[in-house]
């Protein structure tokens, strides 16, 4: 699969059938590492969660953080109710790697992530990312013993898709912008 197919294919996937090995999670972090980085640093570690009692915590953690979400226009609150529990068992048949980085290089490591997921894609797999904010970041941090001078940067879940994610013109969080409504020349 060329470059131009696995970013046209690429898709939150949020339900999986089975995880997969740890020997194809690290060709897929090994392709995230071949991201560049400020001044080639490479600021990224990662921890390969398979201790189901810490994944329940972080499905756990992620469902508290989202159920505080304010509804958007439109929603109610057993909507986001709804949604968070939805964000919850899509821990369940994953793979997770925590993707993690020295403080004030977080940049460097959102290319990383890129890498894995396009990687993941050229696979055959799924993926989605897992962001934590606030003091929620901080518990999962705790949680995953990541040192001072590093932070969680997110998680990410692989696995065999359950689902085929929604299609770009397609989703229901908000519509895609035009084709180059985002593009200026020379000046905003």
């Amino acid at each position: 699969m060329d470059v131009y197919e696995a970013i046209e294919k690429r898709r939150s996937i949020r339900i999986f059938t089975e995880g997969v090995s740890e020997e194809k999670l690290r060709e897929i972090i090994l392709a995230g590492t071949k991201a560049p980085s400020a001044a080639n640093r490479q600021p990224w570690e990662f921890i390969i969660i398979d201790d189901g009692k810490i994944i329940d915590q972080l499905a756990e953690l992620k469902y508290q953080q989202n159920r505080r979400i304010a509804p958007r226009e439109g929603e109610t609150q057993d909507d986001v109710e709804r949604k968070a529990l939805f964000q919850k068992k899509s821990f369940e048949n994953a793979s997770i790697v925590a993707v993690c980085n020295k403080k004030d290089q977080a940049p460097s490591a959102w290319l990383c992530v890129e890498n894995m997921s396009l990687a993941a894609v050229a696979d055959g797999l799924g993926s989605v990312i897992v962001s934590y904010w606030e003091q929620y970041q901080e518990e999962a941090e705790k949680l995953l013993g990541i040192p001072e001078g590093y932070e969680l940067t997110c998680l990410m879940k692989f696995g065999v898709p359950g689902e085929e994610g929604f299609p770009r013109d397609k989703n229901p969080s908000a519509q895609r912008r035009p084709e180059f409504s985002w593009l200026h020349k020379n000046r905003f």
